[in-house]
This record gives C-alpha cells, sequence and structure tokens, in this order.
C-alpha cells in the first residue's frame, strides 16, 4: 500500500522540481528535515511514482534545435487500429518532443523542435504527413516563447493537506 504524501514530501518535490542537483543536506535543510529521513522520503517518492525521472532541461536553440512548431493532426479513420499505428510511429520520430491525443477538430496535437523553417519543412514532408493514418496537418510556428516549463503548481495539493 502507498502511503499519502503529507506537506513536507510536496515540499520536497517542490524544491526538486526547481533543482534536481540539489544535495541531500541542502534539500533537507529547505525542508525542516534531517538528511536520512530526507533521502528516504525521495527514494519513497520515486518509488511510488510522484517522481518519474531527474533530468537536465537543455538550452534547444544553442544545441541546433531553436524552431518550435504545434502540428495539429487529423487521421483517416479507415482502420481500427490507426489511433495505435499513429501513436507508435510519432513516438519514434525524434523530433516530436508531445504528441498528445485530444478532442476537438483534429485528433493528435505534436510539439516539434527543429533549427530552423528548412528543417521543419522537411520534416512535415517526410516524416509527419507519412505517418500512419495521417489525413491534414495545420502548423503554428512559434514566434516567441513566453512561459515554458515543468513545474507542477503543487500549492493546491499543500494546501488540502493543511
Amino acid at each position: 500500500m502507498k502511503k499519502q504524501i503529507d506537506r513536507i514530501d510536496v515540499a520536497i518535490l517542490n524544491e526538486l522540481q526547481k533543482n534536481a542537483r540539489i544535495s541531500n543536506t541542502d534539500l533537507s535543510r529547505r525542508v525542516n528535515l534531517s538528511p536520512t529521513p530526507c533521502l528516504e522520503r525521495v527514494k519513497r517518492l520515486e518509488r511510488d511514482g510522484y517522481i518519474k525521472k531527474f533530468t537536465s532541461v537543455l538550452n534547444a536553440k544553442k544545441l541546433g534545435a531553436g524552431l518550435v512548431v504545434f502540428i495539429e493532426i487529423g487521421l483517416n479513420r479507415t482502420s481500427r487500429d490507426v489511433f495505435a499505428e499513429f501513436k507508435q510511429a510519432a513516438i519514434k520520430v525524434p523530433e516530436v518532443q508531445e504528441c498528445h491525443l485530444v478532442s476537438g477538430n483534429f485528433d493528435y496535437l505534436i510539439k516539434a523542435r527543429v533549427a530552423d523553417i528548412d528543417q521543419y519543412r522537411a520534416l512535415l514532408g517526410e516524416k509527419i504527413l507519412s505517418l500512419p493514418g495521417v489525413r491534414d496537418s495545420r502548423s503554428y510556428v512559434v514566434m516567441e516563447t513566453v512561459k515554458e516549463t515543468q513545474e507542477l503548481n503543487l500549492r493546491t495539493q499543500a494546501d488540502t493537506l493543511s
């Protein structure tokens, strides 16, 4: 049976999502806990699936992937397995950072990163439009990123534990 998280767990999660490289000593100090119980909590949060993985956020522009494009995908519903086939193929496209099945006027929303518009044109023509079941697409090239984060707002979770 998984233990429910408490306010200290939420504080640990908040600190880790801001800086996953924080030392256990610094983390324990910030959440007002001694180092050993703090480390045990982090391990439990990982084991119970609250922490999926630790990662680094890279500078996409410096690494040649500065252009962000969102792509709406409509599928032909000619096969029972069209969604599964599309999903499996989309996962394999390295430029695709996110792919979401959505409700509305189209089926999937893709977030892709490439170096420039020429690479995007090649990605669209050679990979995206040839994915299984693709009927049509609509693209949105990002001109400016105002906010981009993976951090979750855990304040509401902490408030329910008070």
